[in-house]
């Protein structure tokens, strides 16, 4: 079974949900401890790897230069970077909104 970048068959009234209750959180304490609710340790640190990641490549790292400072796979990392430019543009609009860089991106 062979899936689609762009497929929106992830989205349901469970994930609206969820996506309402992130958008209404107004403090980055608040959406931590939300956050720490809701996943596993291992599932928070595996988020944070690939935001890192995203703001790599946005600087224009290389994959090996990524996997050595993050120690994230290379597999991964051409994961991210395919999201990154094949996505939905969510990761392009994290970026642009925190003021990141996105030069790598070109």
């Amino acid at each position: 079974m062979t899936t689609s970048l762009d497929t929106d068959d992830w989205r349901n009234d469970s994930t609206a949900s969820l996506m309402d209750t992130i958008v209404s959180l107004g403090t980055r304490d608040e959406a931590a401890r939300f956050f720490r609710d809701l996943c596993t340790r291992h599932e928070l640190e595996e988020m944070s790897s690939r935001w890192e990641v995203v703001r790599r490549l946005g600087e224009g790292h290389s994959y090996r230069d990524i996997h050595d400072l993050t120690g994230v796979s290379t597999a991964t990392i051409t994961r991210i970077a395919q999201w990154l430019r094949h996505g939905t543009g969510g990761y392009r609009e994290a970026l642009e909104r925190a003021g990141l860089p996105q030069e790598g991106l070109e």
